[in-house]
């Protein structure tokens, strides 16, 4: 793993190497030699695409569940906020919510109806809902 006394291709001792002893090379990732290092790895991207539609989905969901935290909870506003969820996750990590989960949701706006028909943001998720299932 140490190496020293590397020379380069003219001959020269390689001061880098001599100096410290230690010749760290063809690394992907992070390396730290000595105690008490501090190691941050950030990785930067983008998640899956998302067509205009989805987005918009996407958008509903978070004000309709930022919504039910207003109101009184019961077991059919809980197992909205359930369906709302994993759409939410479906969409950030595949770009879009499948027939199936749509289908779900929709069934679970339905049964919440009285609360979500009074709430803008759950009127919203069912027109996204419905304009993703075509009607």
């Amino acid at each position: 793993m140490a190496e020293t006394g590397n020379t380069t291709a003219n001959g020269a001792a390689d001061d880098l190497t001599a100096r410290s002893g230690i010749n760290v090379t063809n690394t992907s990732g992070n390396v730290t030699i000595g105690d008490h290092n501090t190691v941050t790895s950030t990785v930067n991207g983008t998640g899956p695409s998302r067509d205009p539609q989805q987005e918009a989905l996407l958008q509903a969901i978070r004000r309709l569940r930022a919504d039910l935290g207003g109101v009184v909870p019961s077991e059919r506003t809980t197992a909205l906020d359930a369906e709302l969820s994993d759409a939410e996750d479906e969409i950030e990590g595949t770009g879009r919510a499948g027939a199936g989960r749509l289908a779900r949701l929709r069934q679970a706006l339905t049964d919440a109806g009285a609360v979500t028909g009074i709430l803008a943001s759950g009127v919203a998720v069912g027109q996204a809902v419905g304009t993703l299932l075509g009607g």
